[in-house]
């Protein structure tokens, strides 16, 4: 392809970006498809000769596109969101155009400097002390990991006794995450959690008495601001007195809630991170970039290049001395130029203009809740402070077990989703079903929220017990 018929394709390719975005909303958000249906559509050997890029595109609308999920549809309430914005994809276009390396300052000097001044912008929208440094990691799993190799190697010379204590409701990302960092399986400690699936300092500090007392050696503790299940909220402040105290490293997963601290009124989220050794927070979950841009804060750096830092000589510049270079900061050398996105996102919407969107996600999360909480056929499972709300059907004058409650929750589910124009996702709370609505998409408005919950009461008439 040459550079006039690249442009020729570009062109077309934005128009097709735009009625993507514009009419997303027309597909069924989860297709209609079933395992391996794809590949078969697939030839099985790579072509001999080159291919028209018509061609190409044409098996794009012919075999793919009718297979994909669409995140970016409105009625999308699934998981977190996994949200974007025309800016961020805008900056995608021109990252992938200059296809740089951003792995030290002088192979992308601006994106290196960029990044840090994006960076700490993000930091002072969510209210972290200016000690804290940040750097952009891919997903909130390899910012874990990180955080749990620098802590390993804080411990290094205890390794095999060192133990790392997470919630029962924490991400899978965190108890992996220890484990590739090189602690032992079987020292990977779950926590109780609350009521509020929080998790419990008391339960905490129990495990690591009776840890003290069998020789084992307290490493880490990770805290979730929102966890994936429910949004429950650990209690950092207490967690970090009982860090401080027994020499822990501590870890604070607010990959999705983080982002609420940007609206002062909801800065209570951050409440004890300020004494937190290293956060993560996801602007691709709630703050308009998207995949993939994770937000990692370390408040000590040097521990974080010991752990990271490679220096070959034929990486080695006459600047290394005055520059960061952000190869030494995470798991990969080559680094993608994802500060783009962050700087074209905050300057087209504005902190203001970001704060607006979450205030009113959280408004129509609580305004959601409400309903379930007003309706006697149903219950909220959890809290919702921060615009995810879980819930069940519980009819009010029957007397169902368990799994019959179970059982027809799940039919609920099925049929809210069986239209193809919402997708709810679900998880396991107090060992029952439950359904969860996952605000936080750029459409989403209070008549598409009270669809959702019309489509909820609808779908309960005549639920099998």
């Amino acid at each position: 392809m040459d550079i006039e018929g690249f442009r020729r394709e570009a062109h077309a390719i934005v128009d097709w970006m735009a009625d993507y975005l514009r009419d997303v909303g027309r597909e069924r958000v989860v297709p209609l498809t079933e395992p391996g249906r794809t590949a078969r559509a697939l030839p099985p050997a790579p072509p001999a000769e080159a291919e028209g890029f018509g061609a190409i595109r044409a098996d794009f609308d012919r075999l793919i596109f009718p297979g994909m999920t669409h995140w970016a549809h409105p009625g999308f309430f699934a998981y977190f969101p996994a949200n974007h914005s025309p800016p961020s994809i805008l900056a995608e276009m021109m990252i992938a155009a200059m296809g740089a390396n951003c792995m030290s300052w002088q192979t992308s000097p601006a994106a290196t400097e960029l990044e840090q001044v994006v960076m700490d912008w993000l930091r002072q929208m969510v209210g972290l002390p200016a000690e804290f440094k940040g750097v952009i990691q891919d997903y909130a799993s390899t910012s874990t990991l990180v955080a749990m190799i620098t802590a390993r190697d804080r411990h290094r010379d205890q390794l095999d006794r060192s133990v790392v204590y997470l919630s029962t409701e924490a991400h899978s990302s965190v108890a992996k995450g220890a484990r590739l960092a090189g602690f032992r399986p079987d020292l990977v400690r779950l926590v109780p959690t609350d009521e509020r699936y929080a998790l419990s300092p008391a339960a905490l500090r129990e495990m690591i008495a009776a840890d003290r007392a069998a020789g084992l050696v307290p490493a880490v503790i990770a805290a979730t601001l929102g966890t994936t299940s429910s949004t429950g909220l650990d209690p950092v402040g207490e967690l970090a007195d009982i860090a401080a105290a027994e020499g822990c490293w501590l870890h604070v997963d607010a990959a999705f809630a983080g982002a609420a601290a940007i609206v002062p009124k909801l800065r209570w989220i951050m409440a004890g991170t300020e004494r937190a050794d290293s956060i993560v927070i996801n602007p691709h979950k709630w703050l308009l970039v998207n995949h993939d841009c994770s937000a990692y804060f370390v408040r000590d750096p040097d521990a974080l290049t010991r752990s990271m830092s490679t220096a070959p000589a034929y990486l080695r510049t006459r600047f290394d001395d005055t520059v960061v270079n952000y190869r030494d900061w995470g798991i990969p050398l080559g680094r993608r130029f994802r500060a783009l996105k962050l700087w074209f996102v905050i300057r087209s919407y504005g902190v203001t203009g970001l704060q607006a969107m979450i205030r009113e996600h959280v408004r129509l999360g609580g305004r959601f809740a409400e309903w379930v909480a007003a309706d006697p056929d149903f219950e909220l499972a959890a809290p919702a402070p921060v615009g995810l709300v879980c819930f069940r059907w519980k009819p009010a004058g029957r007397d169902l077990s368990g799994e019959a409650l179970d059982r027809a929750n799940q039919s609920l589910h099925e049929r809210i989703n069986a239209a193809g124009d919402l997708f709810l996702s679900h998880t396991v709370l107090g060992g029952r079903y439950t359904i969860r609505l996952a605000l936080g998409h750029l459409s989403t408005d209070e008549a598409l929220v009270r669809r959702v919950w019309e489509r909820v009461r609808e779908s309960a008439v005549g639920l099998p017990s």
